[in-house]
């Protein structure tokens, strides 16, 4: 903002001043709590949503929707969700700019799911168990905005984190009851970058300032190393029947996924690797969807090129729910009751369509990263969705089991199946004596709570309690 005379810059001052860490003097947890939005079911737990200004200069502010526990939330944990997802090569989308409310919120481990012009109750809901707080970050992505659009044109990891960083500071100045609480984070995807760099910046704040009581971080199908990630995609490919042998032969000598994505972000884009990528591209098929290959796809989605695929409540997975939720969060009403606002936008999209992220951040790993933040002794559980071609359990194996050797942690739980209910609810490995863990989620996608909401719930409550998963039946 271009500030033009000498009275402008001093009320910017004062802005600044009363805004401190985020939150305007005497704004509190009050405003934003919802009345009840448009078409839920009663329930007896608290509701909030609003904003946290993260830059009172440029107007940078996050929305969040908080779902407080279904009971004796006071004696909860306090747990943070962080989506990611944006449109890289193969319309597959890892990077940041996707909705957690709309995705997390209201698409996996959120309380409801909308239903035509109503929400319905989502039995497998994270907040029996936990206080869950959702981020729309970084600005630019669902209803977080910044009034300057010169801030979409270089977002990158390290604004991110910080903004994120100041999102907590300011949502505890909203909600001081929660200060000193158990907290988690936790998060999918390009969450595998979110979520250990604004961990890292907590237990750094923390040494000046004790604020933030870290828990342990969870990462769903996580980006933590884009070599080994990106090229297990081959494999998982060739291994469940999408790509021919001469397919997967070429897709691992004359250019890998990591290669593709490299040289398509600097513009010099070869011949070859256009060539082998179009024809995994044919192969596959577009009307398989890439987050789960053994999932039925959303027709019009397919044609919008927009794969993220969310349940209903009724235990049958309705992939062309994302619609739903689009038309949902984008009716008056429900913004009224959200108290958010379309700044900049026309309207609410699951994915940004203004913010221009650095992909190249994409590119940088943050596995070492887990590894500092297990050594300063935050507990890391890496779960995946076993039929994600997007980010193959293999590589995240691979990544955990490699970092577990790097920190001599020993193996403490061998590799084996993991139970709820009385089925097999994936595999585990466990080191350290729980410093440091992995676990599938059988038949899940690479948003593990849409298409396992059950099993999802059962990993999570195990991480929560800090024990080890169920080895037998319940």
């Amino acid at each position: 903002m271009q500030w033009r005379s000498g009275i402008a810059v001093a009320a910017a001052v004062v802005l600044v001043l009363l805004l401190g860490n985020g939150v305007a003097a005497g704004e509190t947890a009050a405003e934003d709590k919802i009345a009840g939005l448009p078409g839920q079911p009663p329930v007896g737990f608290a509701q909030y949503s609003g904003y946290v200004t993260v830059d009172a200069a440029r107007k940078r502010s996050l929305f969040y929707y908080f779902a407080e526990a279904e009971a004796d939330p006071a004696a909860k944990p306090l747990v943070l969700w962080l989506n990611g997802e944006v449109l890289i090569p193969l319309h597959v989308n890892v990077g940041p700019g996707c909705s957690s409310v709309g995705v997390g919120a209201f698409s996996e481990n959120g309380p409801f799911r909308p239903s035509g012009n109503v929400l319905v109750r989502n039995e497998y809901s994270w907040n029996k168990d936990a206080n869950m707080l959702y981020l729309e970050s970084p600005a630019g992505v669902g209803f977080s905005y910044s009034t300057d659009p010169s801030f979409y044109g270089g977002v990158g990891d390290s604004m991110t984190a910080g903004d994120n960083l100041k999102f907590l500071q300011g949502w505890f100045d909203k909600f001081p009851q929660y200060k000193g609480r158990d907290m988690y984070i936790t998060g999918e995807s390009y969450a595998g970058h979110y979520v250990p760099q604004l961990a890292q910046r907590m237990v750094d704040f923390n040494k000046k300032e004790k604020l933030f009581n870290l828990k342990g971080i969870a990462l769903g199908n996580p980006v933590l190393e884009f070599l080994t990630d990106f090229n297990s995609r081959a494999e998982f490919f060739w291994s469940h029947g999408l790509i021919s042998d001469s397919t997967y032969n070429i897709f691992t000598t004359v250019c890998n996924y990591s290669r593709y994505v490299s040289e398509y972000y600097h513009g010099s884009l070869s011949t070859s690797c256009d060539r082998v990528m179009s024809q995994v591209t044919r192969e596959t098929s577009r009307f398989v969807d890439k987050y789960d290959v053994t999932l039925d796809v959303c027709i019009s989605s397919v044609f919008m090129q927009s794969n993220i695929l969310t349940p209903q409540a009724s235990r049958e997975l309705d992939v062309c729910v994302e619609d739903e939720t689009m038309s949902y969060l984008n009716r008056k009403d429900v913004q009224q009751a959200m108290h958010a606002r379309l700044n900049g936008v026309e309207k609410w999209t699951v994915c940004s369509s203004v913010l221009e992220y650095k992909q190249l951040d994409l590119q940088i790993p943050t596995i070492n990263i887990v590894g500092a933040l297990v050594k300063s002794g935050v507990p890391v559980l890496v779960y995946s969705g076993d039929q994600d071609s997007v980010i193959p359990l293999t590589g995240s194996r691979t990544l955990v089991r490699q970092l577990a050797g790097r920190l001599r942690l020993n193996t403490t739980a061998p590799y084996r199946a993991w139970f709820q209910g009385k089925q097999v609810g994936g595999w585990t490995q466990v080191f350290g004596g729980g410093a440091l863990s992995f676990a599938t989620v059988r038949g899940a996608s690479h948003e593990a709570p849409f298409s396992q909401p059950e099993r999802s719930l059962g990993l999570f409550r195990a991480f929560l309690a800090g024990r080890q998963l169920p080895e037998s039946f319940e």
